[in-house]
């Protein structure tokens, strides 16, 4: 194995191929590049805007193919090609079973899940999801949501985005706005609703949903906020 000598500035800026492969280089970018969005575009805009665990996978492999192919003298051209044909390939198969067979889905994509009912955090169904309360305020915050009083029902989509549908005659509950992170809770054992899931009208002990002890009041929600 040949010792490396530090700082060795033409291996650091140019390495040891010929001159002539910085002019390979450019010429696998301009054939590489085009064949990636030409597979691109064939899959679909579905594929590019919604990073499930499928697109992660793709996007990881397309890189590591594209990426290698375009300046390691050692991977062929068509070798690397083949590879992006391949991935491209797997995934349109893999979105042809999600549209066909609902099993396929939500084996692949997941499926909704409540997180909130009537003003009410789910912390169940957050567990499952390893997602914690204030991760779900700060979504609905991205809403224009201010008062979990006003909701009736929260639905996170495969997708990571949270669907919220709100609640025809609102009810007092947890003001999200400004954060709960920011707010002073009561002291514990309080009454109101609790600073964790939002269930109103919890007396004195942990809350009955969470388990959660600290408290804040509980406020007006209007319809929209």
């Amino acid at each position: 194995m040949d010792r490396i000598s530090a700082f060795d500035w033409q291996r650091l800026f140019i390495g040891d191929e010929p001159p002539l492969f910085l002019l390979e280089i450019v010429f696998r970018i301009a054939v590489i590049w085009p064949w990636t969005m030409l597979l691109l575009r064939w899959i679909g805009g579905r594929s590019i805007s919604q990073l499930s665990l499928v697109e992660f996978l793709l996007v990881i492999a397309l890189g590591s193919a594209v990426g290698d192919s375009l300046f390691q003298p050692e991977v062929p051209l068509f070798h690397a090609m083949l590879a992006i044909l391949v991935v491209v390939l797997i995934d349109k198969a893999v979105d042809m079973a999600i549209r066909r067979y609902r099993l396929a889905k939500q084996l692949i994509d997941g499926q909704p899940v409540e997180v909130l009912r009537d003003g009410c955090i789910q912390t169940g169904s957050l567990a499952e999801l390893k997602m914690g309360s204030m991760e779900l305020m700060e979504l609905l915050r991205l809403k224009g949501v201010e008062n979990l009083g006003s909701l009736r029902r929260v639905y996170l989509e495969p997708s990571g985005q949270v669907s919220v549908f709100y609640a025809d005659s609102p009810v007092p509950g947890l003001p999200i706005v400004p954060p709960v992170e920011l707010r002073i809770p009561q002291e514990e054992g309080g009454t109101g609703c609790c600073s964790s899931c939002g269930l109103v009208g919890e007396g004195a002990g942990p809350c009955s949903n969470c388990g959660f002890r600290q408290r804040l009041p509980a406020e007006p929600a209007s319809g929209r906020g």
